[in-house]
């Protein structure tokens, strides 16, 4: 119960509070601008040919394409394949990934039900939106200061990138961020020499103690890009493309040419699929209310279009006030604590904190050696982040939009109910339990993944040693929880991975020359004898007790028929354990056998850790 106590200060709000400032009128109560955050971090796929060079000379006639094949403004899978030259399970993939990141949700393609999505099809200004930003490619935070001299002494292709491939994917992406300043040949190793501050200036000048001080330090959150950096990118990135994004929706004006472009109402929109005012993550209002040229429209007439130059100047002032809000956020604590540190304070001062529903995805991070329990009252409605938890067990049972596995290890993570995407990226030896409408793995090893899923699961980057296997768990509200946020039961592709290239566009990590063309490893499924299930205590017994009594996604004939061999097995040796004749001495020496080959197997299995919650029960 003490572990479970001290894991609730691992729960912040890393958003930042809103602006209490409005210097100058505006219908929008909170002025700043801030990106959707979702349509980045969940709506990216590493498919070679979405990704343009030139965004605004190749989308601007696959846009004129589209709409030749467009009904009511609205394309299929059908057109998507044969437009964009890509498979009809890439052309599906588009529509689904779309349907789990798009902002409204009325539009037909997020309510569809997964046999549905190739009939009811996306709306064109929607998909168009969604191809552009398959271009945005994150940048590494805070880059070095002399940026010209580490490109001198560590170019894009060097030896150096086969250490870094070689490394695990929490060791590789956490080395990224701690800028080496220097590479020297020595012999026949690449020596890395680092300046870092750890308690003073530490040189690392050999592999061996490099690699203990990357496992040692790789769960430090000091090193791992803040949701300010992420947006600054991101608004960054909107400010470069701006230009092009608005004129792709514009109209052009009859009998004035291309020149001239205009956005209706019912275009500008669709930005909102990018933008958003207001609290991150909260029910904001129709992106339209927030302007000064559609906010006032009457709702009985259409509204008059606007000149896309005047529009484009308006997001683009937005855009900068935002950035230099970050930047003086940021800039402020370069001295001090980071915007991390100051949430962990305030959590520690109030363990129970849980944010409003409005704000930003809940963070979970640097649980070690614990267990963390939250239920629906804590997550209702909400995003979750856990980020760098290692040897512990975490159970966030309740019913999700989105969810993020970041940088985790030797760590059992349990999801409730995710209804839009959850992903998982530079984890080792973790197993994820998910109830999810749709599931992407990137850059991981030795994981294992129990799955309830509607979607293929889908396998992008680096990937070594991953195992998929059917859900294996349930508690009283699974059931109402998946029914909120539409996970259906009767639908399970745990078998069905979907492997794509295995260099991700959008990965900040250096790779090989080369690799961009090998094929990317999918996922093995767990042996049916090696399947079992996996029990959650029930901790909030004294609470109203939900109608699930067993697992709601059927389980494959043969890991039904596994359960069921292994259940006989252990009821014939209960059975000719007592009916074999011992001396009672004898009877604590097998006894005493038990229990040591049973702990034993604990730990190997790394059960041990389930045994730390039972504790609490």
């Amino acid at each position: 119960k003490k572990d479970l106590q001290t894991s609730r200060r691992t729960m912040t709000d890393e958003s930042p509070p809103p602006s209490t400032t409005d210097p100058e009128p505006n219908p929008n109560p909170n002025p700043l601008i801030h990106p959707r955050r979702v349509s980045f971090e969940h709506g990216l796929l590493p498919i070679q040919k979405l990704v343009f060079t030139d965004p605004i000379q190749t989308l601007a006639p696959v846009k004129q394409k589209l709409t030749e094949s467009a009904s009511n403004n609205r394309v299929g899978s059908a057109a998507i394949a044969d437009v964009l030259q890509i498979s009809g399970d890439h052309a599906r993939l588009v529509l689904e990934t779309l349907g789990s990141v798009l902002h409204s949700e009325s539009d037909p393609l997020v309510r569809a039900k997964p046999e549905e999505v190739d009939s009811v099809e996306a709306d064109l200004r929607d998909l168009v939106l969604f191809l552009y930003i398959q271009s945005y490619k994150k940048l590494l935070p805070r880059t070095h200061k002399d940026s010209a001299a580490v490109a001198d002494v560590w170019p894009s292709t060097s030896a150096f990138d086969g250490y870094l491939s070689a490394l695990s994917p929490i060791q590789a992406k956490f080395l990224t961020f701690c800028c080496p300043s220097l590479i020297v040949q020595c012999g026949e190793i690449m020596i890395l020499q680092c300046e870092l501050k750890v308690s003073g200036l530490v040189k690392l000048k050999s592999y061996a103690k490099l690699e203990a001080w990357v496992l040692v330090r790789s769960n430090s959150r000091r090193f791992m890009p803040s949701q300010a950096d992420d947006e600054a990118h991101q608004l960054s990135y909107l400010q470069k493309h701006l230009a092009n994004i608005v004129s792709l929706l514009g109209e052009p004006v009859e009998g004035e040419g291309e020149e001239s472009l205009v956005l209706s109402m019912e275009a500008f929109e669709h930005l909102g699929f990018l933008v958003q005012f207001g609290d991150k993550g909260s029910d904001v209002s129709p992106l339209s209310q927030a302007t000064p040229f559609f906010a006032n429209s009457d709702p009985d007439m259409p509204a008059v279009p606007v000149p896309a130059s005047q529009v484009h100047d308006w997001l683009l002032q937005n855009i900068a006030s935002a950035l230099e809000s970050i930047t003086e956020r940021i800039s402020g604590k370069e001295n001090g604590p980071s915007d991390q540190d100051d949430t962990m304070s305030d959590a520690s001062a109030a363990p129970n904190k849980v944010a409003p529903s409005g704000r930003g995805p809940c963070l979970i991070e640097g649980v070690s050696k614990t267990s963390l329990v939250k239920q629906a009252s804590d997550l209702r409605g909400r995003s979750v982040k856990v980020v760098n938890c290692h040897d512990s067990v975490i159970y966030l049972l309740a019913p999700l939009r989105y969810a993020t596995v970041h940088g985790c290890s030797d760590t059992t993570i349990v999801l409730g109910a995710v209804g839009k995407a959850l992903r998982v990226e530079h984890c080792e030896r973790v197993h994820v339990i998910a109830a999810s409408k749709r599931v992407c793995i990137a850059n991981c090893r030795e994981c294992v993944f129990f799955l309830g899923v509607n979607q293929r699961p889908l396998i992008v980057g680096d990937n070594h040693k991953l195992q998929v296997a059917p859900y294996n768990t349930y508690y009283s509200h699974l059931e109402e929880h998946m029914s909120e946020v539409g996970v259906e039961p009767s639908i399970n592709k745990w078998d069905k991975p979907l492997a794509l290239g295995a260099v991700d566009p959008h990965d900040s990590l250096s790779h090989p020359a080369g690799v961009a063309d090998a094929q990317a490893e999918s996922a093995a499924c767990v042996d049916p004898d090696q399947f079992i299930n996996f029990l959650i205590p029930n901790w909030f017994s004294g609470e109203e007790i939900g109608s699930t009594k067993d697992n709601p996604f059927p389980l494959p004939d043969a890991y039904m028929a596994a359960q069921q061999r292994n259940l006989k097995n252990l009821e014939e040796t209960r059975q000719s354990l007592r009916e074999t004749p011992l001396e009672e001495n004898r009877k604590k020496e097998l006894s005493s056998a038990l229990h040591v080959y049973f702990k034993d197997w604990l730990y190997a299995s790394g059960n041990i850790r389930q045994l730390y919650c039972l504790q609490g029960d």
